[in-house]
């Protein structure tokens, strides 16, 4: 947009100074074509002159000889008139003195033999030779500087009767054969101008220019500050939104992604606001973790359960689990708000993010047993579905995207009962995904604020798509970390793994044995 702009700033600047240029060339044409017309005007009216004085003056005196004398020194002559040729050179002269751009020169090849030959240039000697070849023709010659134009016209000094009868009989003419028709010599106006006398004449679009000039000069100015303006804004928006973007993603760190999304897209107010919704609710805690912290570090012990709940969190991410919240060492984890994919596909997708977790948790146990944890974390985990109040709960000030209701307190409940390395759902949560795992139900139980028995199911198997029941064995404690789901076993390292779980079996019996 800057470069966009500049262009456009730079084509009206190159506009505007072109609008002087442009008048500058209009004033050369019209100079040109004035000088010209008043080179033609002179010219004409010393024609009209010279031939008027030739016939009714000089034709008159000559035809009727007497006392008065027509020659060219007719001042030192009493009683003479002087000839046409002598009469142009003589208004030539007075029309120079009061016209100082005005010059007028009556010239041939063809002097009297007392005068001072005439000296011409190129242009007038072509004129001469063009003439005589064709007397019909004005011939023109325009030249000009910055500041000037100057117009050049020249047109032939044709012989009249008069002028042959006494260019013939004159003692002084270098010529006795002229003839009516031709030509003598040449008549020459020469017309200069100054290009500035013109401007006057445009004073008001001179004004006009300069309005829209000044007009002009404003509007740029007024537009690089304004652009100069914007471009600080856009710098302190950019500076602004780096922050907030910063900002943005520590706040994400605090929420779920889901709550964040849908608060910076606009789909949810910040405002305390509830709604009964139909939720899958995972909980989850670590068994005996108080006598784990007695047992390590301070600095050991942040670091395992960060680790912990940084593994657990990206299954539940992945599965599309809304993280509402970790209590010290437990999770509480729900499906179906604020983005919900009906209530059966949210309890599988519950069902199948424990079922990873419970995997990844091997793993953990793995590396952590390896790094020298003698008693990694032992997890169980319960789930239950039913209607909770999910939404903002607190103050105007401070407010919690959470749940309440009974059945989060009963998915609390029944982790509470698992083993760990168990899942423990609920009937509601078991019916809805009975088409996946393996069940067993559990003796009943009873909690307060639910009148109804509980009766828990702790998942055994998963079942394929093709409903073969796929058993999972996991096992934690000194000595022994066993997680194995035969499903996801491939089957060329079937072979492998039944050899691994044989001599595993041989060295515990022979350990046995030896006790």
């Amino acid at each position: 947009m800057h470069a966009r702009g500049l262009v456009v700033v730079l084509l009206v600047a190159l506009m505007l100074a072109g609008l002087p240029v442009v008048v500058w060339l209009d004033l050369t044409n019209l100079a040109e074509a004035n000088l010209r017309r008043q080179a033609s005007d002179v010219n004409s009216v010393m024609t009209s002159v010279r031939t008027y004085y030739a016939n009714n003056v000089v034709g008159r005196v000559l035809a009727s000889p007497g006392s008065t004398q027509v020659t060219h020194d007719y001042e030192s002559t009493p009683g003479a008139i002087p000839i046409p040729a002598t009469l142009s050179l003589e208004l030539g002269h007075v029309m120079s003195d009061q016209q100082q751009n005005i010059v007028y020169r009556f010239v041939s090849d063809y002097p009297f033999a007392k005068r001072t030959p005439h000296t011409l240039d190129d242009f007038e000697k072509n004129s001469l030779a063009a003439l005589r070849a064709n007397s019909s023709e004005h011939l023109v010659d325009v030249s000009w500087s910055t500041f000037t134009d100057r117009v050049r016209l020249i047109s032939p000094v044709v012989m009249g009767a008069a002028c042959v009868n006494c260019h013939n009989s004159h003692p002084e003419s270098p010529k006795r054969d002229w003839k009516v028709g031709d030509v003598r010599g040449i008549q020459e106006v020469t017309i200069t101008q100054a290009i500035g006398g013109n401007i006057l004449s445009f004073k008001y679009l001179l004004a006009y220019f300069v309005l829209m000039g000044a007009c002009g000069a404003t509007f740029i100015g007024l537009q690089h500050r304004q652009a100069a303006t914007i471009r600080g804004i856009n710098r302190e928006l950019e500076t602004a939104n780096d922050f907030l973007a910063s900002l943005s993603m520590k706040i994400s760190r605090y929420l779920s992604p889901q709550i964040y999304k849908s608060i910076f897209s606009g789909q949810k107010d910040v405002t305390i606001h509830t709604e009964r919704k139909k939720l899958t609710i995972f909980f989850s805690d670590i068994m005996d973790f108080t006598a784990t912290t007695e047992r390590l570090q301070p600095e050991q012990i942040t670091l395992l359960l960060n680790e912990y709940f940084t593994e657990m969190s990206a299954v539940a991410l992945r599965h599309g689990g809304t993280i509402d919240k970790f209590v010290g060492d437990a999770m509480l984890i729900f499906f179906g708000d604020p983005e919900s994919n009906g209530e059966a596909e949210d309890a599988r997708a519950c069902v199948r993010m424990a079922l990873d977790m419970q995997h990844r948790l091997a793993e953990l146990c793995v590396k952590w047993r390896n790094a020298g944890t003698e008693h990694p974390f032992r997890v169980r985990m319960g789930i239950n579905s039913g209607f909770c109040n999910v939404g903002n709960f607190g103050s105007t000030d401070r407010m919690d995207y959470t749940i309440i209701g009974a059945e989060a307190n009963l998915a609390a409940r029944l982790q509470s009962i698992a083993e760990p390395g168990r899942i423990m759902i609920s009937y509601e949560t078991y019916a809805l995904v009975r088409d996946m795992v393996v069940a067993h139900a559990q003796p009943p139980i009873t909690m307060k604020g639910i009148t109804r028995q509980i009766v828990p199911y702790l998942i055994t198997s998963t079942l394929g798509a093709a409903g073969e029941k796929s058993l999972i064995f996991s096992e934690h404690m000194t000595g022994l970390d066993l997680y194995l789901d035969p499903s996801m076993v491939d089957s060329s390292h079937s072979e492998h793994v039944c050899t691994v779980l044989k001599n595993a079996l041989k060295a515990l019996e022979g350990s046995g044995s030896r006790a």
